[in-house]
C-alpha cells in the first residue's frame, strides 16, 4: 500500500497518562495455535516463539500440557520446550516461558522440563466447567488446588485464566458476583495474577469498568488482573482503551489474531497484538515491543498457515 504509515501519530491521552507503560501476554503459540485443524510442524512453532521473543514481547506462553486427545495441536508441548531450552540466544529465559497446566498431571510434565511459570484455566460458570474441564463449577476449585499448592511449593509462579467473564454462550450473561467470586477463589489459592477472559468477545466497555471496580469493591486491584479479550464482536480494541482508563496495565494478546476456543464455538479470534501494540503506541503507552519485527513475524505465520493475518495492522501493513 503507497504512502501507508510506518507509526501512529502519538497524542496521549489524559485518562490513561503520559507515564504509562503496558505488558502484553503473548498467547500465539498455546492459545493462538491450539484450534489450528492442520498439525504445524513444531519447528515452525520452535521459530514463532523465538521469533516473538526477538521482537521485544516480554512474555510468551509457549505451549500448554493438556492431553493430547483434547488438543492434538498442543501433543508436542514436551518437544517443543526441549527445543527451546537448546536455544542459545533463549538461555536461562526459556524457562520462564509460561505454560499452560490443566491439572496435576500437567504439571509433573512442567516440573520434570524444568518451567518456572504455569497457568491453569478456570471457569466462571457451571456449564463450561463441566464442557472444558468435565468437572462441575465447585470441583473444580478441588482439581485446582494442589497444583497451585504445588507449583507454588516448587517455586513456580502461578497464572490463573477465568474464562467466560462477560457472557457464557449456554447460560447468557454471567452475574459480576459471580465473576468476581470465581477470580477471588482463584487468588486465594495461590494465583500471582488472574486473567479475565472475555471468551467468546461480547463484553463491552461499560461492562468492563463495572467488572474492574466490582473486583476493586473485592479488595482485588487492577494490578493482580490482566484482560483477556476476543474480538467477536469488534469490541476487543474499544474494551482494552476502557480497561486501560479504570488502571489496568496488563493485556493478553495474539500475534495476528490467531485463536479462538476449542470448547467455545462462538469464540472465534483473540485481539491481535500488532493491533493492540498500534493502538498504545498512538497513546504514547511503553509496551518494549518492535512493531515492524512483530508485523514480519504474524506475517510470516500467516504464510505458514496458508491464510491472510486476522490483524488489520497486518493487513494494512502488507
Amino acid at each position: 500500500m503507497t504512502g501507508v504509515l510506518r507509526r501512529p501519530a502519538t497524542h496521549p491521552a489524559p485518562a490513561v497518562g503520559t507515564d504509562a507503560e503496558v505488558t502484553i501476554w503473548e498467547v500465539g503459540p498455546r492459545d493462538g495455535l491450539q484450534n489450528e485443524a492442520g498439525v504445524i510442524p513444531t519447528a515452525t512453532k520452535v521459530e514463532f516463539v523465538q521469533r516473538l521473543v526477538a521482537a521485544g514481547l516480554p512474555i510468551v506462553e509457549a505451549t500448554s500440557f493438556v492431553h493430547p486427545k483434547w488438543v492434538p495441536q498442543l501433543a508436542d508441548a514436551a518437544d517443543l520446550l526441549t527445543a527451546l531450552a537448546a536455544d542459545d540466544a533463549l538461555g536461562e529465559t526459556a524457562r520462564d516461558l509460561p505454560v499452560l497446566v490443566p491439572n496435576e498431571r500437567g504439571l509433573d510434565r512442567a516440573i520434570e522440563l524444568g518451567c518456572r511459570h504455569v497457568a491453569i484455566f478456570a471457569s466462571a460458570t457451571e456449564t463450561f466447567a463441566r464442557r472444558n474441564l468435565n468437572r462441575s463449577f465447585e470441583d473444580q476449585f478441588a482439581m485446582f488446588a494442589p497444583t497451585v499448592t504445588r507449583a507454588r511449593e516448587a517455586g513456580m509462579r502461578v497464572r490463573g485464566y477465568l474464562s467466560m467473564c462477560f457472557g457464557d454462550p449456554w447460560e447468557g450473561e454471567v452475574p459480576l458476583r459471580q465473576v468476581v467470586e470465581s477470580g477471588v477463589r482463584l487468588l486465594e489459592l495461590g494465583c500471582d495474577q488472574l486473567s479475565l477472559g472475555d471468551t467468546i468477545g461480547v463484553g463491552t466497555p461499560g461492562h468492563v469498568r463495572a467488572l474492574l471496580a466490582a473486583y476493586a469493591d473485592a479488595g482485588v486491584g487492577t494490578d493482580q488482573l490482566a484482560l483477556h479479550f476476543h474480538d467477536t464482536y469488534g469490541q476487543a480494541l474499544t474494551n482494552t482503551y476502557a480497561a486501560l482508563e479504570a488502571g489496568a496495565r496488563t493485556f493478553d494478546a495474539s500475534a495476528g489474531g490467531l485463536g479462538g476456543c476449542p470448547y467455545a464455538e462462538s469464540a472465534t479470534g483473540n485481539l491481535a497484538t500488532e493491533d493492540l501494540v498500534w493502538m498504545l503506541e498512538g497513546l504514547g503507552v511503553r509496551t518494549g515491543v518492535d512493531l515492524d519485527a512483530l508485523i514480519t513475524t504474524s506475517a510470516w505465520m500467516a504464510g505458514e498457515l496458508g491464510r491472510p493475518s486476522a490483524s488489520r495492522v497486518v493487513r494494512a501493513r502488507g
